[in-house]
């Protein structure tokens, strides 16, 4: 089976923009490709240039493998070009809408922001904090957060956003890590319908980070309007947010910053060792943001945008604050589930704030799946003009669905490939150009320089291998903060100056690419690569399964065969649960179907839910785990560690 993939391929029919929005478009250039890659420096000096430099540069880049440098001598400052180059012509244009779970909502315009974001410039510099200092903010999802980055940002230093559903463990071995001199928090956040004691597990970290000097708590309130005051507050270490904010001044210039000079650091797990400390630098992260935020989402001055990522991810950084704020957009920000206290939350949302451009993640939409098309049908969702998707593959039948029912067939989807590391989006359509295919990511930006390559460096024009990027980028990561031989090691020992992703990716007749996930999430059975997101999406597109994760397990003959843990639609749970060999069997023969009978799973599990992380990920690494009958790695990640649990006790069972 060559082409594993052809079987998807087949099924998938293109999606052209309509006449219509390629009209109105940013680009409709079909040539930017070329003109990018004939001159890559001038053509990321072009998007830099649209940004405010109180210096400019004096040369584009320095490349000595594996380290780059961007817009060399050239000065600028995050917070400024995201707030103060707007206020003459956007003041009063609103910047942010937040709401609560609860239903509490907030806005703030670019001249408000502007001001929330100064004082509180001004609250770290009387707490200590100068240019280059290390600041932690572990924050739900509410205005201060934003706030908190763009002032860090302001006066230089640097910010490291740590999740707020991680636990102490993980907040405090970030913070000794990075060596974080303040921690930015607050009292609670919320989580269907309740408060989770933010502080508490904050007072837990930081009782072993010497390093940590003062602790900043917002207070929040209650359903019930009342404040928030059981915490605990250490004398001298700690002080309250709206306390510092009350005298604070509104008259903070920004601190002009070399382009290479640290934004922050952000934190992402690997299989094995402790989290990777990101490290972004302000002027090339800046640009791709900028430019990537404009042309992929086609940003207009009266979109209403919104990005369904918490801050506490690249996401969350790249497309919540940077790139939507340095385009002078307006940014929703929901904190909240988005099945609380219906399963609608979203689509409400949208009806509300007339959301024009949403952007979520293959979890969330194969959730809505499961509950239904007739919840967003409920709702008005005319004001949609385009869709996006982010984190991880999508699956073509989650891609037909959302086309359908969220876009009502009318909306451009973009499915956006990109990491931490490389800080903006590599791979991804452009709206007003491309016409896409229901599970590829299509082409890579322009200006990026992606390739597929076999295990020895060489380029595969057509077919399977390791996905790689092979020139610099501006946006690309500068190291792993305080471990440069993990960072070579990681990132560029597989071929000489060339980045290596870890993931797997296809390339078909017409140049797309299709992701297959993580080099370990892709399968070598009987001597044939089989992507887990393959067999995934064959399982999913059968009518009565809602989600399903497949792992490589060892097999005596095959090498490696294929486990798969699937979630069964309401409509499946009876023949699941009084006939589970039959459906069992009617599930392998339909995998066998849709892609061939070497990708048939030798075993099937019928689960109630997936060990996921906080942001939504799928840890396949613990079903292989389970399937393989191995001591369970770290769990410290896992949204719900009894999932993973009572999932091992059933394979055990059923083995």
């Amino acid at each position: 089976m060559a082409n594993q993939f052809d079987a998807l391929l087949q099924e998938n029919r293109s999606f052209p923009p309509s006449d219509d929005f390629r009209k109105q478009a940013n680009v409709s250039d079909p040539d930017i490709y070329q003109k990018a890659a004939a001159d890559r420096e001038g053509y990321w000096a072009g998007w830099a240039k649209e940004l405010d430099w109180e210096k400019p540069w004096d040369k584009v880049l320095e490349w000595e493998p594996p380290y780059a440098k961007w817009y060399v001598g050239g000065t600028l400052n995050a917070s400024y070009n995201c707030l103060d180059r707007h206020l003459e012509e956007r003041g009063d244009k609103t910047a942010i809408i937040w709401e609560g779970e609860p239903g509490e909502v907030r806005k703030f315009t670019y001249r408000q922001l502007h001001r929330e974001v100064s004082k509180f410039a001004n609250v770290l510099k009387s707490v200590g904090v100068v240019a280059g200092d290390r600041v932690a903010i572990y924050m739900p999802l509410i205005v201060e957060a934003a706030v908190a980055m763009l002032a860090c940002a302001r006066i230089g230093a640097v910010h490291s956003v740590v999740f707020g559903g991680f636990s102490a463990e993980a907040l405090r071995d970030r913070i000794q890590d990075a060596q974080a001199k303040v921690l930015i928090t607050a009292t609670s956040g919320y989580r269907r319908g309740a408060l989770v004691p933010l502080k508490k597990t904050a007072d837990a970290a930081v009782a072993e980070c010497p390093s940590i000097e003062k602790v900043i708590v917002a207070m929040r309130r209650s359903a019930t309007e009342e404040a928030d005051e059981t915490v605990s507050m250490t004398d001298g270490r700690d002080l309250w947010y709206h306390d510092l904010m009350q005298s604070a001044s509104d008259d903070c210039p920004p601190t002009w910053v070399d382009s290479e000079h640290m934004l922050f650091t952000l934190y992402t797990s690997g299989t094995t060792g402790k989290p990777k400390g990101i490290v972004h630098t302000t002027g090339g992260f800046l640009t791709v943001a900028y430019a990537t935020c404009k042309w992929v989402f086609d940003l207009k001055p009266n979109d209403v945008y919104w990005c369904t990522a918490d801050i506490g991810w690249v996401t969350g950084h790249s497309y919540v604050v940077y790139g939507p704020l340095a385009n002078g957009a307006t940014v929703v920000l929901y904190e909240g589930a988005p099945d609380w206290p219906k399963k609608d939350r979203f689509w409400e949302l949208i009806e509300k704030h007339k959301v024009t451009i949403f952007y979520t993640a293959p979890t969330a939409i194969r959730a809505f799946m499961k509950w239904g098309e007739q919840l967003p049908q409920s709702r008005d969702l005319s004001s949609l003009r385009l869709l996006g998707s982010v984190g991880e593959p999508i699956n073509p039948e989650a891609w037909i669905w959302y086309h359908k029912y969220i876009g009502n067939e009318r909306c451009p989807i973009v499915d956006t490939w990109w990491q931490t590391e490389t800080g903006g989006i590599m791979i991804t359509p452009l709206p007003g150009i491309t016409a896409t295919k229901p599970g590829s990511a299509t082409l890579p930006f322009p200006g990026i320089d992606a390739q597929i390559l076999d295990e020895k460096g060489n380029a595969i024009e057509v077919g399977g291998g390791y996905l790689a990027i092979t020139s610099p980028w501006p946006s690309m990561l500068r190291g792993i903060w305080g471990d440069p031989e993990r960072y070579q090691q990681q990132y560029w020992s597989k071929w000489p100056g060339i980045y290596f992703t870890g993931d797997g990716a296809k390339r078909d007749e017409d140049g797309y690419f299709w992701l297959l996930g993580r080099v370990d999430d892709v399968m070598n059975v009987a001597g044939h690569r089989i992507g887990t997101m393959e067999v995934e999406s064959a399982l999913v597109d059968h009518q009565l399964v809602a989600e399903a994760a497949c792992v490589g397990i060892s097999h005596e003959i095959k090498g490696t065969a294929i486990a798969a843990f699937v979630i069964v639609k309401e409509a499946g749970r009876e023949l699941a649960t009084n006939d589970p060999a039959k459906f069992e069997q009617e599930l392998k023969n339909h995998v066998a179907e849709k892609i061939g009978a070497i990708a048939k799973p030798e075993k099937i599990l019928i689960t109630a839910d997936l060990p996921k992380t906080r942001s939504g990920k799928i840890m396949r690494r613990l079903l292989r785990d389970i399937a393989e009958g191995r001591a369970l790695g770290d769990v410290t990640t896992l949204a719900d560690p009894t999932v993973v649990a009572s999932l091992k006790e059933k394979y055990e069972e059923e083995a």
